[in-house]
């Protein structure tokens, strides 16, 4: 009896004692239920997003882990050997076309040519269009400006004269570059082919030199899209991306590498052809391809002054005026890419970045040409002050004299 009476107060102080614990715990609930309610849901959905959270947070670290690891096997992928043995194949056969294309015009018309820049210098504009029509016939400024150093050095041509001449070469290099832009690859088969049957087949020396033209012409543009083809991975290769942004950002620098390039391959017509391959690709964005061509002006001057040792000081005031006009407007070029790049989009509509190269490189020359052309008998005294004449110079000019009055001798 006494030990059930000890169990029941036991039992009355434990439910006494939860009775309380329960009721100081949820009094609130009591009085507020709802309130109450809503912190208890609000604290579920903390949770349950928290959770949330966690998951995405690790969705996403697994993903950049995924991205970084299909990014490092795809710069894996990439065999840069192969690509630069693919790379040099195209560039190869792009000059050796360019080289065949260039003999060939050379030999069917080197004599002509001569004919008509001596019968069409007359006069500023005259020796500008004359300029711009023998470069664009001969695929190559460094070829006609040779030709005219040449020409001045064998006095058949004045200094003067020759200036008009150097400014059209420019536009002339514009006109083939507006050539490589258009997309005429479908038809390249079937010049080579008649190339070839001309080249075969031909009975004359003239029918086997336009064989070899046409043959040329056609490997250059295989050559072109050979580099192409192998420059492919470097689309989304980030450090080639990045290089190229820093191209376009640094005008200097992106003329810098052109230059360097242009006198490498001596070339410039080579250099921009292979700026607008590749940026009709995708692969060099416009302003880097603006860069390189303004670079490219200035490094095609090279061969051209190499044509002057042993010409005497007329040819050598051709060749530095050919050099000063492109270091400087290449400089102004440099100065105002910004405004070029926003011009050549504007002119160019629904043009690919290849066309807005070479329409840049075209408004470029144009407008290098209208700026310094009422400047060139100042520009002429100047050069002729700095670089004068010496006394082998004069000797060479009697001597040339002597046999043109021979030859006219010999005629009567």
């Amino acid at each position: 009896m006494l030990l059930l009476k000890k169990l029941r107060k036991k039992t009355l102080t434990f439910l006494s004692i939860a009775f309380f614990v329960l009721t100081f715990v949820f009094y609130p609930a009591l009085l507020h239920p709802n309130s109450t309610l809503k912190i208890i849901a609000s604290e579920i959905n903390i949770a349950q997003k928290s959770e949330q959270f966690t998951q995405l947070n690790i969705a996403q670290a697994s993903a950049t882990a995924k991205s970084s690891q299909s990014t490092q096997q795809e710069e894996k992928v990439i065999d840069f050997f192969q690509m630069a043995m693919g790379a040099l194949a195209g560039l190869v056969l792009f000059i050796f076309g360019v080289t065949r294309l260039s003999e060939g015009l050379e030999d069917l018309g080197t004599e002509r040519m001569k004919s008509f820049l001596s019968k069409c210098t007359t006069n500023r504009l005259a020796g500008i269009l004359t300029g711009a029509v023998a470069t664009t016939f001969l695929e190559s400024s460094s070829v006609t400006i040779i030709m005219v150093i040449a020409m001045v050095s064998a006095g058949v041509l004045t200094f003067v004269q020759s200036l008009g001449v150097v400014l059209g070469s420019n536009i002339g290099t514009a006109v083939g570059a507006q050539i490589i832009s258009l997309n005429i690859e479908l038809y390249v088969p079937l010049l080579m082919f008649a190339g070839l049957l001309m080249l075969f087949l031909g009975k004359t020396k003239r029918q086997k030199t336009l064989g070899i033209i046409l043959l040329g012409f056609g490997l250059m543009f295989y050559g072109l899209e050979a580099i192409d083809e192998a420059m492919k991975p470097f689309r989304d290769y980030q450090p080639f991306i990045s290089l190229m942004k820093r191209l376009g950002d640094n005008p200097v620098l992106g003329a810098l590498v052109g230059a360097i390039f242009t006198i490498i391959i001596q070339s410039s017509s080579a250099t921009v052809a292979i700026v607008i391959t590749l940026a009709s690709s995708g692969l060099i964005a416009l302003p880097a391809g603006i860069a390189i061509m303004l670079g490219a002006e200035v490094g095609t001057c090279a061969d051209t002054l190499l044509a002057t040792i042993g010409r005497g000081s007329a040819a050598l005031r051709t060749g530095v005026f050919h050099l000063l006009f492109n270091l400087i407007s290449a400089a102004l070029g440099i100065v105002f890419a910004p405004q070029l790049v926003q011009l050549a989009q504007a002119i160019s509509g629904d043009g690919g970045v290849g066309r807005q190269v070479a329409n840049a490189q075209m408004l470029f020359n144009i407008l290098g040409v209208v700026l310094v052309i009422g400047f060139l008998p100042a520009v002429a005294r100047i050069l002729t002050r700095l670089i004068p004449d010496k006394q082998a110079d004069l000797e060479r000019r009697q001597r040339q004299e002597e046999k043109h009055k021979q030859k006219e001798t010999v005629g009567i």
